[in-house]
């Protein structure tokens, strides 16, 4: 059976020439690019120039960019970093969990206040809302670039703006945004910004934090001067090297754009696909949104039945609830957005997306729901 991978928001299959490029230097380098000799600088020849290939992707300055593991890695570092500027953080309701829990357990510890700042029924936080927030002791407004589960993109420039004559930091998530957005660090005049390589087709277990130019925050991660003393711990250079490929694959002129066209359109040929079905509604805003996923509602069906049906069909899909993965409870972003927490379909496309993906979703979807209507209907 040929399997339909629908599930990029996830994360994405690695890009060849990530892997070409990783796979040469681990044939041929091994060493700490902390060390003077030869191969330690040609180990961190490697490390600058990935930094700097990521760097371009982000419009950020190379010295800004801080490897990490990961976006969760970065998004925590920036919250405990920024945490001891003030006793009081702004989040707004449909963060990732890599923000919203390390905001909790500083709230939980006694340490810090918390105002969650709520959205409206696409998942779009008002900037005005973060202003009026605001505190003399705000230490950090959190936003995302564009959620996780519905796609919305947020208003990061507006937010920024409203934050720029108060003194807190801003930190972004753009896991979702990078690759497929333009994406200008220093043009948005924010302060923190998290990624991850594997969502673009980098690979796992890489991501950076950037740092705005003359900020300082204490490392999460302690123990070695790595990282100019940002992120301690020997760098991973091989999969810094890989990052760095597959960002200058986005930075090829047209080449950014081209890919999130062509996401865009397979994404809505999906919408498509579901809007037609009874009891389904699509969730987000379907205009200003990431251009590779699509989130819907699936009245009276667990998330469960519905991914096992596609998964039988030959197609990968998420749910946007929290249920279906990890964890046991409804998703924190759609219980925001007021609608349906417990029953939702995230589906998502990426760099190696073809129509024949979307025409599987189309031909499996609705007969999958029916299926398991006329079961249910059946054990009743």
């Amino acid at each position: 059976m040929t399997r339909h991978y629908l599930d990029h928001a996830s994360t994405s299959p690695l890009r060849p020439q990530a892997a070409e490029a990783m796979i040469a230097y681990m044939q041929t380098s091994a060493a700490d690019p902390g060390r003077i000799h030869h191969e330690g600088l040609a180990a961190r020849a490697a490390l600058e120039h990935a930094r700097s290939q990521v760097a371009q992707l982000l419009g950020a300055r190379q010295r800004e960019v801080v490897f990490t593991s990961g976006a969760t890695e970065s998004c925590v570092a920036a919250v405990y970093g920024a945490a001891e500027r003030g006793r009081h953080l702004v989040v707004s309701a449909v963060e990732h969990s890599a923000v919203r829990l390390a905001v909790d357990a500083l709230a939980h510890a006694g340490t810090h206040e918390v105002t969650v700042v709520g959205v409206d029924g696409w998942g779009r936080v008002d900037p005005d809302e973060v202003a009026a927030a605001l505190r003399d002791d705000t230490a950090l407004v959190a936003v995302q670039w564009s959620n996780h589960e519905v796609g919305t993109r947020q208003p990061v420039a507006e937010v920024a703006a409203a934050c720029a004559d108060h003194g807190a930091l801003v930190l972004v998530d753009a896991a979702q945004g990078i690759g497929r957005d333009e994406i200008d660090f220093v043009g948005l005049n924010v302060d923190l910004m998290a990624v991850s390589a594997h969502k673009l087709g980098g690979p796992v277990g890489i991501g950076a934090l950037c740092i705005r130019r003359g900020l300082r925050i204490t490392a999460l991660m302690v123990g070695g001067d790595q990282e100019r003393a940002r992120r301690a711990g020997m760098e991973n250079v091989p999969a810094a090297v890989g990052f760095g490929a597959a960002a200058e694959v986005l930075t090829a002129p047209g080449h950014r754009a081209s890919e999130a066209a062509r996401q865009h359109r397979l994404s809505e040929a999906l919408a498509v696909a579901t809007a037609s079905i009874d009891g389904v509604v699509r969730y987000g805003d379907p205009d200003n949104r990431s251009p590779h996923l699509v989130c819907v509602g699936i009245e009276g069906i667990e998330p469960q039945a519905v991914l096992m049906g596609l998964d039988r069909a030959g197609i990968a899909a998420h749910s946007g609830s929290a249920c279906a993965s990890e964890g046991l409870e409804p998703s924190p972003v759609l219980e925001a957005m007021g609608v349906d927490a417990h029953r939702s379909l995230r589906l998502s496309v990426g760099w190696n997306s073809t129509d024949a993906d979307t025409d599987a979703l189309a031909a499996a979807l609705a007969p999958t729901i029916a299926d398991l209507r006329q079961l249910g209907q059946g054990a009743r």
